[in-house]
């Protein structure tokens, strides 16, 4: 019963007519069950003023983040990493010719970018990726960001 009356919340948001009827109709004759917890109970009336109440539903997704958001997020990420010293750090920066960086340090960095940005960097990608600002086109590549 408690799916049941989830499923038709869900269809009674969208605004249609039809879905509407379609949904008061289905709660209506739903059979009452004794033991279903209470909450989940709704009236027919009761859904549909609820409904009526709030037509100001809006949906809202995460905007992509801007390249230059990408750019300060990357440059913190090497930052934070304590092989670096912050002075010779910029965009055009070679993580091991200007940094001092070595492969395992690379790799360490290149784990802390898959955790920030929240998604993996394959390992043929990974050795490419030797400049801050390769990392910054990488991942705008990846999330479709353009400027």
């Amino acid at each position: 019963m408690a799916s049941l009356v989830h499923t038709v919340r869900g269809l009674v948001c969208r605004n249609s007519q039809l879905l509407r009827s379609i949904a008061i109709r289905s709660i209506s004759s739903a059979p009452q069950q004794s033991n279903c917890n209470q909450r989940f109970l709704v009236q027919p009336q009761q859904l549909l003023s609820n409904f009526e109440n709030s037509k100001s539903l809006v949906r809202l997704y995460s905007s992509k983040p801007k390249l230059a958001e990408v750019r300060e997020r990357v440059l913190k990420v090497v930052a934070a990493y304590d092989k670096v010293t912050a002075d010779k750090l910029t965009l055009e920066s070679h993580f091991i010719n200007d940094l001092g960086l070595d492969s395992l340090d690379h790799v360490e960095v290149i784990m802390a970018m898959e955790d920030e940005f929240g998604f993996e960097i394959p390992d043929g990608d990974a050795e490419k990726l030797f400049r801050p600002a390769d990392v910054v086109q990488y991942v705008a590549d990846k999330e479709d960001i353009y400027e």
